[in-house]
């Protein structure tokens, strides 16, 4: 009687965590928002320690580029940004672009340690609320389609349903560049935000295709050789410039913790309306599961608008040549007529430098 046939090795679950695309794209994912919330702590402790010795770029200053540290917080940037480039090749854009929020937790965490910005009870909250919802947004989340040439990316991209989502998107964006821009784009927020979150929503729908493409020229098969893979590129360029052009013109009218959270909750639900619409995300998931996913994102939503609402603003810089300095002095005419001033940190004792018998 012949022995029964060896049992096939069962493969481990590192192994098959391995040669899962998804589990790629988060590994890639989180350590993008690592280095890129590393970078803005880098890069500030770059700009203090320049601002020390000369003008800050605030007011108009550079020599931030000639400090070291500051370079290596951009240096750091650029690998988050590559990690988050490349994340979009293994798993579906609806996955990715929410974990963008652990960026602003790594952030927080080492401004706290590092620049003395202190977190918050509440600041801590939106923390865990950002890794809850990070979680439930990668248990519940589809596995990438497989796609095995630039075309059939074009085929996603030109059918019907896309081509009315870009149109619109396109629509709406030369609205508020040629119309409500120059009327209200000092005024009102959602003016340059919503340019940024529209069009961020293109930028990654086509770096996901020139990210591909390039994935399949590596292995072997050019996709450069068709002219789609060029007009996903040219799309890229252009789609990153608008978006950094309107995100910076934000950034100088707004306060910082304000333009966050709205341009993180609208690109990011922009970018996975696109996502779904083109890639077909969610077509193999149950509605639990996109459910799920939803409230997952609406979590992350919560803690990062939390995060921000708890965040302490930068002090002023100041420029006016009379405004008081530190440690402020306080002047005060007592009741038997003795002028005295008081300095405020050094609560309520009071040292006399001028009497009323100087004027006799």
């Amino acid at each position: 009687m012949a022995s029964p046939p060896p049992p096939l090795p069962v493969p481990s679950m590192a192994a098959s965590l391995l040669n899962n695309s998804n589990f790629k794209g988060v590994l890639l994912a989180v350590v993008s928002s690592a280095f890129i919330g590393s970078s803005f702590i880098i890069k500030k402790k770059g700009l203090k320690k320049a601002g020390a010795s000369g003008p800050r770029a605030s007011v108009g200053g550079y020599g931030y580029l000639l400090e070291p540290l500051w370079w290596m917080g951009m240096i750091t940037m650029i690998v988050g940004e590559i990690a988050n480039f490349v994340a979009y090749v293994f798993a579906p854009a609806t996955l990715v672009t929410p974990l963008g929020a652990l960026s602003i937790i790594v952030s927080a965490v080492l401004a706290h340690f590092l620049l003395n910005e202190k977190l918050q009870k509440m600041g801590m909250l939106g923390c865990l609320l950002c890794i809850v919802g990070s979680v439930v947004i990668v248990l519940h989340a589809s596995d990438e389609s497989s796609l095995a040439s630039v075309e059939e990316i074009w085929e996603l991209a030109i059918q019907p349903a896309f081509l009315l989502y870009t149109a619109s998107a396109i629509a709406v964006s030369l609205v508020l560049i040629l119309y409500c821009a120059p009327r209200y784009g000092q005024t009102n927020i959602l003016v340059y935000i919503g340019i940024c979150s529209i069009i961020g929503s293109l930028t990654v729908m086509s770096i996901k295709a020139v990210g591909i493409a390039i994935e399949l020229t590596l292995e072997g098969t050019n996709q450069f050789k068709y002219f789609q893979a060029w007009v996903f590129l040219m799309v890229s360029v252009t789609c990153i410039m608008t978006q950094l052009n309107y995100l910076n013109m934000a950034l100088d009218t707004f306060n910082t913790a304000v333009v966050s959270p709205i341009y993180y909750a609208l690109f990011t639900s922009f970018t996975i309306l696109a996502s779904v619409i083109m890639f077909k995300d969610w077509s193999g998931l149950s509605a639990s599961s996109i459910v799920s996913e939803l409230c997952g994102f609406i979590t992350v939503l919560s803690g990062t608008a939390i995060l921000h609402s708890t965040r302490e603003p930068d002090p002023p810089f100041i420029t006016d040549l009379y405004t008081p300095l530190s440690p402020k002095v306080s002047w005060h005419i007592q009741g038997n007529g003795e002028i005295w001033k008081q300095k405020d940190e050094d609560g309520p004792d009071f040292v006399a430098i001028l009497r009323q018998d100087y004027f006799k």
